[in-house]
């Protein structure tokens, strides 16, 4: 029932929220009757604030128009390449009139940036695309509310987030014959598998594995965020925090884990930050600072946007990642899209590079957890595996603002040229024959990259 009493909760707090928005406009006008008092700065500040504490925050668009290459501004179309019932692969093809720029464009690497299913948007990653764009071919993993899936499209397991980066990496490979990929927090686990279960089959791997932040072994150096998905029981998230999705929604009766608890969890991080934040935002509203204000606004439209997350998938992850430790302990089977369980090793990963990210401050993903992935990938030789650590970066600084445009991304656009070039297909075990990768042709007849 909590699931219903918040829609009707947030229902009902619509129109007041609509209200404030109006009365905050009304007083900051000085057109307006209401806006000659002197006190009328200070009211319409209140109701805006109101006005945001209280609306409703729906997905957010990347809005990437433009990227600059070598000085020249391309032009950025963003679309659905393939399209599933909860994933879409987005793709942001860039345009050129410039024959010089155009020849740079289609030589840069593609890479596939696998956003985090962890209860907010892809667009959480938008700073990450805008840079990545200006070096490479990019396509991102853009997760859907599962409120919004039927339930006739069936379920969504963990197995079915490891088959379909598998399936977004042949894709690629179909295009261009080869590509990078990038991993930001959650993603890390699924990816991992990923690429070990190719490699296994002796398919074509990716060039190159870039995994941020993310889970590899919760057990090192855990978090707040860890210790609560350790120390409660499976059955305690089953019962506790799983509801069904309201009759208002397409995926009505689908069991999720809802978004508002995700967004509940986070704020009650740091819940003194929190509050703070919004008393600066009433502050710059008084004073006219309008930069500090719309800093404010773009920042919340993103961390307050949340999406539901299929139920098994979410109990999956607790159980295989945060208290089985299935990866590390080498006993995580996979199902693939034939039904067939597959045992997930990473030591067979060959000519795949790792570059591993960590923040030296990070509050979700402890220190050394990244990391983890080197002892796992033993196969992978020693000159194609980094780490870095970025000195006084949180979680989010790894791949966003200015530790990222400065930092991380210069480290991690040169280890992907470093290892831009075809690698031979890992030996399976088992004697399989290895995929072939397909022509690039479909990538020379366009004018785009």
């Amino acid at each position: 029932m909590l699931y219903q009493i918040y829609e009707a909760q947030r229902s009902l707090m619509e129109p007041f929220a609509e209200f404030a928005n109006a009365a905050s406009k009304l007083f900051g006008n000085p057109a307006s009757p209401l806006g000659q008092n002197p006190f009328a700065q200070r009211v319409a500040a209140g109701y805006d604030l109101l006005y945001r504490l209280g609306k409703d925050y729906e997905k957010p668009v990347f809005g990437l128009q433009t990227v600059t290459v070598g000085g020249v501004d391309v032009a950025i179309h963003e679309r659905v390449e393939v399209n599933k019932p909860f994933c879409e692969l987005r793709r942001f093809k860039r345009f050129t009139d410039d024959g010089g720029t155009l020849a740079t464009l289609k030589g840069q690497p593609a890479v596939l940036i696998v956003a985090p299913l962890s209860g907010h948007y892809a667009t959480l990653l938008r700073d990450t695309v805008k840079s990545m764009l200006g070096g490479h071919k990019v396509y991102i993993t853009d997760w859907k509310n599962a409120r919004t899936v039927p339930l006739s499209d069936g379920e969504f397991h963990l197995d079915d987030y490891v088959n379909c980066v598998q399936e977004f990496i042949r894709h690629l490979q179909s295009v261009y014959g080869d590509c990078h990929v990038m991993s930001v927090c959650q993603p890390t686990v699924p990816v991992l598998a990923a690429v070990s279960l190719m490699a296994s089959r002796g398919e074509r791997l990716p060039l190159s594995m870039t995994m941020m932040g993310g889970p590899i072994d919760a057990r090192k150096s855990p978090t707040a965020v860890n210790n609560l998905a350790m120390h409660k029981s499976f059955e305690w998230f089953e019962n506790n925090v799983i509801y069904r999705v309201p009759q208002t929604f397409p995926g009505a009766g689908r069991r999720v884990y809802p978004g508002f608890l995700q967004h509940a969890g986070f704020v009650a991080m740091n819940p003194d930050h929190h509050a703070k934040s919004h008393y600066d935002y009433f502050e710059h509203l008084l004073q006219g600072d309008d930069v500090g204000a719309e800093s404010h606004r773009k920042f919340y439209d993103e961390y307050n946007a949340v999406l539901d997350m299929d139920a098994d998938y979410y109990l999956e992850t607790i159980a295989t990642v945060f208290q089985d430790f299935k990866l590390v302990n080498g006993t995580w089977q996979v199902r693939n899209a034939k039904g067939v369980s597959e045992l997930v090793r990473p030591q067979d990963i060959q000519g795949c590079a790792l570059l591993t990210v960590e923040g030296e401050l990070d509050d979700i993903s402890g220190s050394g957890q990244t990391a983890a992935a080197h002892g796992l990938c033993s196969g992978i030789a020693a000159d194609q595996r980094e780490h870095f650590e970025v000195k006084g970066a949180g979680h989010y600084g790894i791949f966003s603002g200015r530790r990222w445009r400065e930092g991380v991304y210069p480290k991690v656009r040169d280890f992907i040229l470093a290892h831009n070039h075809s690698a031979k297909p890992s030996t399976p075990r088992g004697g399989a024959v290895a995929r072939t990768a397909t022509t690039r042709a479909a990538a020379k007849k366009t004018s785009a990259a």
